[in-house]
């Protein structure tokens, strides 16, 4: 997000989560002369998310302080390492691992102890996402040791096969391209009606 009054009209809607992108080679960037005062639109209750891709800490720290952010997710192949180092801030982190299918679910365990949340996500070339689905079957292989973030070209209409996941520990379902109306831009009208469908 960056649109004062698309944030504005987001706020209303009351998402758990609004992100924002740190990674100046999204299209998506929040950019470097983002007006904090907007922030002023969000409720204490909707958490601020910060999205890096391989950001060093001290501009982590720089983004969560300015920027108020109540969670970090990383998602630039970060060592378990640096998110130990990062965890130190108390700000809980959620780690982004791209699956394709000869993934190895034991490849996240040294992330465990540091990570409050996995997010899984389709794997592609480029950093913000493919806006296509991986192949939501291969999350059987995963232990729910971890709350999920679910992404990944998720759309509207898929609202019902998420909640047919039963089996697995989803904490939260990320949305973006296919709920806009251009990059950055949501579609509110869009977003509501699938927040009714996902908690109903």
């Amino acid at each position: 997000m960056r649109d004062e009054s698309n944030i504005k009209a987001l706020a209303k809607v009351h998402p758990d989560y609004i992100g924002f992108i740190f990674y100046s080679g999204s299209e998506r960037f929040v950019g470097d002369n983002f007006d904090v005062r907007i922030l002023d639109y969000i409720p204490e209750s909707i958490n601020k998310v910060g999205v890096f891709v391989k950001a060093d800490k001290d501009y982590i720290l720089e983004k969560i302080n300015i920027f108020g952010l109540k969670l970090i997710q990383l998602h630039g192949g970060e060592s378990s390492a640096f998110c130990r180092e990062l965890g130190h801030t108390g700000i809980p982190i959620v780690k982004v691992f791209s699956i394709n299918e000869g993934f190895n679910f034991n490849s996240i365990n040294p992330f465990k102890p540091f990570c409050k949340y996995f997010m899984f996500d389709t794997e592609c070339k480029t950093y913000g996402g493919s806006s296509r689905k991986f192949d939501w079957d291969s999350l059987s292989q995963y232990d729910n040791e971890k709350p999920v973030f679910l992404s990944g070209g998720i759309g509207p209409g898929d609202a019902d096969s998420i909640k047919g996941l039963n089996n697995l520990n989803i904490h939260a379902v990320d949305i973006n391209s296919r709920f806009e109306k251009a990059p950055g831009l949501k579609d509110i009208s869009k977003i509501s009606e699938f927040i009714k469908k996902i908690k109903s």
